[in-house]
């Protein structure tokens, strides 16, 4: 098995194109890691890598022995993980990424019930809003918001995800009640921006698809980067905002805010929450915890109780 591990952190290296950064990896020094690869070269007698100071390249040899390493460590490892999630009481480790909202809100109690249920398996959730790769990084699944666009992952649909537009009762008191998409427009807005996001534009239309929508610009002097604080600022009546509901974690009503244009409907651009994983990573104990997680989430989502009678708002006319 050591000529598997140090296969394995060979294609680490190449991965993460740093030494430093595989390393990182497996809780290692550089100077261990370097010496693995380097027993590696010893034992295979060839060269594998061709080294400078500052950066490496792969050899001939090193570009075809990666491409076997990838077949055999990726086999051996679902191998394993196979035969980890069949034993009586389920035991591995899953390894996930999900963006901070979704991972605080909807992941967290259902890691908590998860470990309780099997407490043989071991769970490692990183939370950013940065896409990782799933791949390369080593994730087992990821969680996040939008549609498939990597035809090397496995795409399951946990939910849909509605937006709602909201404001406080002490912004509707300041400036009323908008009743049409223009008047709305007008007002000051708490927008969403992040450095790949930015919620500034209304799309409200007759139909849900986005192509027959009309876009409407929000305005306002409050930008946030966090779904929490974005909520709060509305609580405090610094603007309205446009919000995807799996945001919502607690009743609407208690933050003292209420539904705008409930009358309209509100495009969506197919957002939905979705479990991403690898081929080779669909083994029983993952496809175990995105089923806890679609149950915790439910049908229809748990973040749309969190607005009374949501059923019944944005509905298309006929």
């Amino acid at each position: 098995m050591a000529l598997v591990n140090q296969l394995s952190l060979f294609i680490d290296v190449v991965q993460q194109g740093s030494f430093t950064k595989a390393a990182a990896l497996h809780d290692m020094d550089n100077s261990s890691l370097s010496k693995q690869i380097k027993k590696l070269e010893s034992e295979l007698g060839v060269q594998l890598l061709n080294r400078s100071t500052r950066s490496f390249s792969l050899t001939p040899a090193g570009e075809e022995i990666l491409e076997q390493a990838h077949s055999i460590v990726g086999t051996l490892n679902h191998v394993q993980s196979i035969a980890d999630s069949y034993h009586a009481q389920p035991k591995g480790r899953i390894r996930i990424t999900a963006p901070y909202h979704v991972g605080r809100n909807h992941l967290r109690p259902v890691i908590t019930q998860f470990m309780a249920t099997y407490p043989d398996v071991e769970i490692e959730l990183l939370l950013d809003d940065k896409r990782s790769d799933i791949i390369s990084d080593h994730f087992d699944v990821a969680f996040r918001l939008g549609r498939l666009d990597d035809s090397s992952l496995i795409a399951k649909k946990i939910a849909n995800i509605r937006p709602v537009l909201l404001a406080s009762h002490s912004f509707i008191e300041r400036y009323g009640e908008p009743k049409t998409p223009e008047e709305l427009a007008k007002l000051p807005a708490v927008i969403y921006s992040n450095r790949s996001i930015m919620v500034d534009t209304m799309r409200l239309g007759e139909t849900p698809q986005a192509n027959v929508a009309t876009s409407y610009k929000m305005t306002g002097n409050c930008r946030v980067n966090d779904t929490e604080v974005l909520l709060e600022a509305v609580s405090d009546g610094l603007g309205y905002a446009w919000v995807a509901t799996s945001n919502i974690n607690t009743n609407i009503e208690t933050m003292q805010l209420q539904p705008l244009l409930t009358d309209h409907l509100l495009c969506n651009h197919e957002l939905a929450l979705y479990a991403l994983y690898p081929h080779r990573k669909q083994t029983a104990l993952v496809r175990e915890f995105i089923a806890a997680v679609q149950a915790y989430i439910g049908t229809p989502p748990i973040w749309e109780q969190h607005i009374p009678d949501f059923d019944r708002l944005y509905k298309a006319r006929s």
